[in-house]
């Protein structure tokens, strides 16, 4: 019988390797930024086309590297970072699989200028699908360019399941977030198709935040400072009251690596516990100093999983120091009440006895002497005057015509045992604010409100959406709004379709919106809310899910602007819901298919009474 098991081509090898390493265009990003922080560059900057799609190139001033090692820098394995087994465990260097070059050279067109800057001239490299079709000597500049093209050009498959743009470019910017936060001593800039969309430049770790995610990020910032032997913790954490729907501004950090630990992350919630919202979530920026030894950072092709040797203990270290930050900044409730200083005892009086008031009391007061207060109250007897208080009134209720008196009187209503017809019987009911109860032949609907109002809401902006029609409420004074970069990027995007819907936009800056004009219906205080609620589903590649921009614009809008389940109904805003609900065109299922009502016969409930 003939061998069946044969060792795979090389080509074929790194295609493997590389399904590992490069998910999406945003790994490239992150493998070559965190290559360029090795080489020790104090400048970095990222340039993107088409989301990655057609470009990712990162220039930096590092050490570059010499024309052998640029050529062996693309072989599988190959690495400066490890010499035995043991290295592996006490790493404090990004790359080091020596498999991320390799990898991204079997699936694109690649080519690389490096030079180091004791030599004259430097080398160019161009590799395409893991072969080199070139090297020669050039003349560059210190440090390194590595331009990535045409990404998963062999790969027609891979290439097929990226998402759109708009979602490829988050990835994108999620990870140039995650390595600039990390690193707030090195310079970054970030440009996608042109458009400057990051300049940063070097400085504290607040000042990265602030300008990685807006100015007004700076006054939603509690310090976090607390050092054990077991590990240093340092950073910030968000005030409550700034806490978001989604995990968007999450950040760990452990030795200046960006890891996500479900865990940990659970620790920061219970020390915000009894401080947030349900639905909401802390913001926090976390660096963790440990002993290189104590984690094992190699359990993941990514790197961004982390196994720790005592997650206990550490657990309980970072709850108690976020409970502490939050305490010392009078962010979480104190058991002292609030008192008034002037009530304090003074000092010159400390230790003295207090007297007893003294007290006069006239005992000759008479409450029925009408003498004045002048002359002394026991002058007249009490009986010469009170009598004088009903002289006239026997008189004046002889002559009194009671028959023109009009009396106030409450309206008469019908007891509700009173079988009379001609007042309109009411057929809905709201059942512990959550439920509307509508009565019908066969017995009775039960309404979820919340998904019943999202359902007609839906509709109505996507019929607006679709034939143009909406109309705008145009606003006093115009309206602001901070969000983050990855944010205006967004509904930089959804402009059009925004303002299909009714919004009116004035101005888009790096940082904020600026707004003159809302859709009919849609107040100032909900407008936040509904942004942050678009934001967050663009973010969650709602847009590969759904039918267009429009169907994910109409849904967005309908879960933000729905009445929620708790709210009191008015009689006739029940009505409404009810009667518009079974006009639309589906009205069993909410726009994220779930059910909206359910209907209980009579014999259902006869059946409970037998």
């Amino acid at each position: 019988m003939a061998d069946i098991i044969q060792l795979l081509p090389d080509h074929v090898a790194n295609q493997i390797a590389a399904g590992e390493v490069v998910q999406r265009p945003a790994s490239v990003v992150k493998e070559l930024l965190e290559n360029a922080i090795d080489a020790g560059a104090c400048t970095i900057k990222l340039i993107v086309k088409n989301a990655g799609k057609v470009l990712i190139q990162v220039i930096d001033d590092g050490k570059g590297m010499s024309d052998t090692d640029a050529r062996l820098s693309f072989e599988r394995h190959a690495t400066s970072k490890i010499k035995v087994a043991d290295d592996l465990f006490n790493l404090n260097t990004k790359g080091f699989r020596g498999e991320a070059l390799a990898s991204i050279a079997a699936i694109a067109h690649v080519e690389m200028k490096t030079k180091q800057a004791a030599d004259e001239l430097g080398t160019l490299l161009t590799v395409e699908g893991s072969v080199v079709t070139s090297q020669e000597v050039i003349a560059t500049l210190n440090g390194s360019s590595v331009a990535v093209k045409n990404l998963f050009f062999n790969i027609p498959a891979r290439r097929n399941f990226l998402k759109s743009d708009s979602v490829e470019l988050r990835h994108i910017i999620d990870e140039f977030n995650r390595v600039v936060l990390a690193h707030p001593s090195i310079n970054f800039s970030m440009y996608h198709n042109g458009t400057d969309l990051f300049n940063l430049s070097k400085g504290s770790f607040r000042q990265r935040i602030v300008n990685t995610f807006g100015g007004k990020t700076n006054e939603k910032l509690v310090p976090v400072d607390e050092t054990t032997e077991v590990l240093a913790i340092s950073g910030f954490v968000g005030k409550p009251e700034y806490s978001k729907k989604s995990r968007g501004e999450q950040f760990f950090f452990v030795n200046n690596r960006y890891i996500k630990s479900p865990y940990l992350n659970h620790s920061i919630s219970s020390a915000f516990e009894g401080l947030l919202q349900p639905g909401r979530h802390p913001s926090y920026f976390l660096n963790l100093q440990v002993d290189p030894k104590s984690i094992d950072i190699n359990i993941h092709p990514t790197k961004t999983e982390i196994k720790f040797d005592d997650e206990q203990t550490m657990y309980a270290i970072l709850r108690a120091a976020v409970k502490h930050s939050l305490g010392l900044f009078s962010i979480a409730p104190v058991l002292d009440f609030e008192r008034n200083k002037n009530l304090d005892t003074p000092y010159a009086l400390n230790g003295g006895e207090a007297s007893a008031p003294n007290v006069e009391v006239d005992r000759s007061f008479n409450p029925f002497s009408n003498s004045s207060h002048t002359a002394p109250l026991s002058s007249k007897p009490a009986s010469e005057s009170w009598e004088g208080l009903y002289v006239g009134l026997e008189s004046k209720s002889n002559t009194d015509d009671f028959s023109q008196v009009s009396y106030e009187s409450d309206e008469m209503t019908s007891s509700i045992f009173d079988e009379t017809t001609e007042r309109k019987v009411q057929k809905t009911f709201q059942l512990h604010n959550k439920y509307i109860i509508n009565t019908i032949k066969s017995g009775m609907v039960v309404i979820d409100q919340n998904r019943a109002h999202e359902r007609i809401l839906y509709e109505d902006y996507l019929r607006k959406t679709t034939v143009n029609e909406a109309v705008s409420q145009q606003l006093l004074f115009p309206l602001q709004l901070n969000l983050s970069t990855s944010g205006i990027y967004i509904l930089k995007d959804l402009k059009q379709a925004l303002e299909t819907t009714g919004f009116v936009f004035s101005n888009f800056s790096n940082e904020s919106v600026e707004l003159i004009g809302l859709p009919v219906g849609v107040k100032e205080s909900d407008v936040p809310n509904v942004f942050d609620q678009l934001v967050q589903d663009i973010q969650n590649e709602m847009p590969d899910v759904n039918f267009s921009v429009s169907d994910l614009l109409s849904k967005s809008l309908a879960k933000s602007l729905a009445i929620k389940n708790g709210n009191k109904l008015e009689r006739q805003e029940q009505e409404y819901i009810v009667n518009t609900l079974f006009s639309c065109k589906e009205p069993a299922v909410s726009p994220s298919n779930k059910t909206i009502f359910t209907t209980i016969k009579v014999d259902e409930l006869d059946k409970k009474f037998n």
